[in-house]
């Protein structure tokens, strides 16, 4: 398994919301095969390299395939197959947010926001196609998400509820998601930001599309009304503890494990986690995150394994 979700002693919530010790192997061989579900999936989303304008799609190719940790694909499925949602309306939801993600991550790396130049161990878009390619390569991305979570319609889910998750993932997405965290983010370079402030940023910044991963794949199980408050306040945890530990990991991290370049928050003065609690109380608020979300999902017993255990990865990771 990628080491980006290797940890040592994961652990996961029992049937009666005791803690019981995860089935690593099974849990390693679910989640790679998961990923090479969601790798399918989204060849089939993605046009050929070869569709006119050649170009541009072999530039969106380039950014959502082949690479990453697919956390928020994991979450949609976990969270589905909780619930006993259709696989092929879990794939379209899995690929929405993949592409979403895989959209942010081109327009972040581009000169006028965070200007990197390595994103999973390669150079980023911008530099191989250029900036005004990457900028279109981001716009159709976003764009194909929704296409593909919409196709959620034609493999079990809802109509209605297809509508109701393509307004969930736009509000992850927009200006009160993620796209507004970012711009909290570009304004908060060399400002000390107070705890309450950076929470807010990543809560939309990081944790939006996270959380959103969680509830779409709840959603594509129809009838969950009654777990999905469950879902939700696993979905808040993990999202937050997700940019928890980036922040830790892009200090203790280095280029090569990470994929992208270590250290980059603190060369552009950007508030983190440990800029603004410090380190070791940044490790503990990851640990009550990660306590908090196994937590909220006890009540689905043996169900949630994944879940509990997706968790544990998350906090526990080490790039």
């Amino acid at each position: 398994m990628s080491a980006s979700l290797a940890t040592d002693g994961a652990r996961a919530v029992g049937p009666a919301g005791a803690v019981a010790a995860a089935d690593g192997p099974g849990f390693d061989a679910w989640i790679a095969d998961r990923r090479a579900r969601i790798e399918l999936a989204l060849e089939r989303a993605l046009a050929p390299a070869d569709t006119h304008p050649m170009r541009l799609h072999e530039a969106m190719r380039y950014a959502a395939l082949g690479g990453g940790k697919r956390i928020r694909a994991l979450l949609v499925h976990a969270a589905g197959e909780a619930l006993g949602a259709p696989a092929r309306a879990l794939d379209c939801a899995a690929s929405a947010v993949e592409l979403i993600h895989a959209y942010s991550l081109v327009h972040d790396d581009m000169p006028c926001m965070d200007d990197d130049v390595l994103r999973r161990g390669r150079p980023t878009v911008h530099v191989v196609y250029g900036e005004a390619l990457a900028m279109l390569v981001g716009d159709a991305l976003q764009a194909l998400a929704f296409e593909s979570l919409a196709a959620a319609a034609e493999h079990g889910v809802d109509a209605r509820a297809a509508v109701s998750m393509v307004a969930e993932l736009a509000r992850a997405s927009g200006s009160i998601g993620m796209a507004g965290g970012q711009a909290i983010d570009l304004a908060s370079v060399g400002v000390a930001l107070d705890a309450d402030t950076l929470e807010d940023m990543h809560r939309r910044k990081t944790g939006a599309l996270l959380a959103a991963s969680v509830r779409l794949g709840g959603a594509c199980a129809g009838d969950a009304d009654a777990s999905m408050p469950l879902l939700g306040r696993y979905a808040d945890a993990v999202g937050l503890a997700f940019q928890v530990v980036d922040d830790i990991l892009d200090v203790e991290g280095d280029s090569a494990t990470l994929g992208k370049t270590a250290g980059k928050d603190a060369d552009f003065d950007k508030p983190t986690y440990v800029s603004t609690i410090g380190l070791q109380a940044a490790r503990a608020l990851a640990e009550r995150l990660r306590l908090q979300a196994r937590e909220a999902i006890a009540p689905l017993g043996p169900r949630a394994l994944r879940l509990a255990a997706l968790a544990d990865r998350i906090v526990l990771r080490r790039a």
